[in-house]
């Protein structure tokens, strides 16, 4: 009996090559697009192309659970002086959480994505790794799945390159093969996320205008609100110093965004809660860690506190971020991760 799969598709060239894909491998597969906000163009792409492959077509209507879970959370975090990653976070509730859940009662045995990661069965456990072009890896933001999850998740273009994705797509003359990515928050309009946490909360404190001082208290400049910056920021101060200063902290209580010299950034030490692991390791141990998605892996020692895991990097690391993840690696393999204090 063939296997039932769905395929999350967004109207882009990846998630349809997945579709395509699957379907030559014989599956039963069904195409699942999210709707989650303005999302009529890409709708209508995951429309076509399924139409193309002549397979089934859904759409699931999330825009009510996605703006609790990943637009107010967005606007939450920058609100505390935070730097969030939404997409982490839709990962977990969204794509792997409700989507997951809607694909099982329509009947499908797993779900498929076109994140550039894998998901391997090995010492008989199913583990996730690293993309093969690592240019393109994405497992740093599916660190939130579980053993159990995995088991039901397909992957199939952590082989590949992006280059052999456009190329397989034109093969299979796939209606989006040359449809450019989207580089940009999918929910914030034009990438301006100032405007849009304005939008949401135009009374915030941290939308209110303060001091820019250093270190020491001195005050250097104003600035037009704690939510608009971000650490290790150095454009856009509108301060004159005799060396470049860059954010360091970014203080909402009292209104105030500190910064100091670049030798300021790096620190060796990191603390980091809302813990997640695939697999729990016995800690204190040795991983490769990043501490953003787009940074590179660094050798770290990480114990765990009461309520919290210690790291202690080998080198120091620069513009540590709270808000955003570290994510930890043995080897290829994603052990797990958690939210920078």
């Amino acid at each position: 009996m063939n296997k039932k799969i769905a395929v999350a598709m967004s109207g882009g060239v990846d998630s349809s090559l997945t579709a395509a894909l699957l379907l030559q491998k014989n599956f039963e597969v069904i195409g699942v697009t999210m709707l989650l906000n303005n999302d009529e163009k890409n709708i209508s792409d995951a429309k076509n192309v399924c139409d193309h492959l002549d397979i089934k077509h859904y759409v699931a209507d999330f825009r009510e659970i996605f703006r609790a879970e990943v637009e107010n959370y967005f606007v939450e975090e920058y609100l505390r002086g935070r730097t969030p990653n939404p997409c982490v976070r839709c990962n977990r509730e969204i794509k792997f959480g409700t989507l997951f859940d809607f694909a099982e009662k329509l009947g499908a045995d797993f779900l498929a994505t076109g994140h550039y990661a894998r998901v391997v069965f090995e010492d008989e456990r199913f583990k996730l790794k690293k993309a093969v072009d690592i240019k393109k890896d994405q497992s740093y933001v599916l660190y939130n799945l579980t053993a159990e999850k995995l088991a039901k998740i397909i992957l199939p273009l952590g082989e590949f390159s992006k280059e052999q994705t456009r190329s397989f797509a034109e093969k299979l003359n796939l209606p989006v093969a040359h449809k450019p990515d989207s580089q940009e928050i999918c929910f914030v309009p034009n990438d301006d996320y100032k405007k849009f946490i304005l939008s949401r909360a135009p009374s915030a404190q941290a939308l209110t205008a303060g001091e820019i001082v250093d270190s020491d208290g001195k005050i250097l400049g104003k600035h037009n609100g704690v939510a608009n910056y971000t650490i290790g920021q150095r454009k856009g101060l509108g301060i004159a110093a005799p060396q470049p200063l860059y954010v360091t902290r970014l203080d909402v209580e009292n209104k105030k965004v500190v910064v100091d010299t670049g030798d300021k950034l790096f620190t060796k030490i990191l603390t980091a809660s809302n813990v997640h692991w695939i697999y729990k390791p016995q800690l204190p141990k040795n991983f490769q860690a990043k501490i953003r998605y787009g940074s590179r892996f660094a050798e770290c020692l990480v114990s765990e506190e009461e309520n919290f895991l210690r790291v202690e990097f080998s080198e120091p690391q620069r513009a540590v971020t709270p808000g955003q993840s570290i994510v930890f690696y043995d080897g290829e393999e994603v052990l797990g991760g958690a939210v920078i204090n």
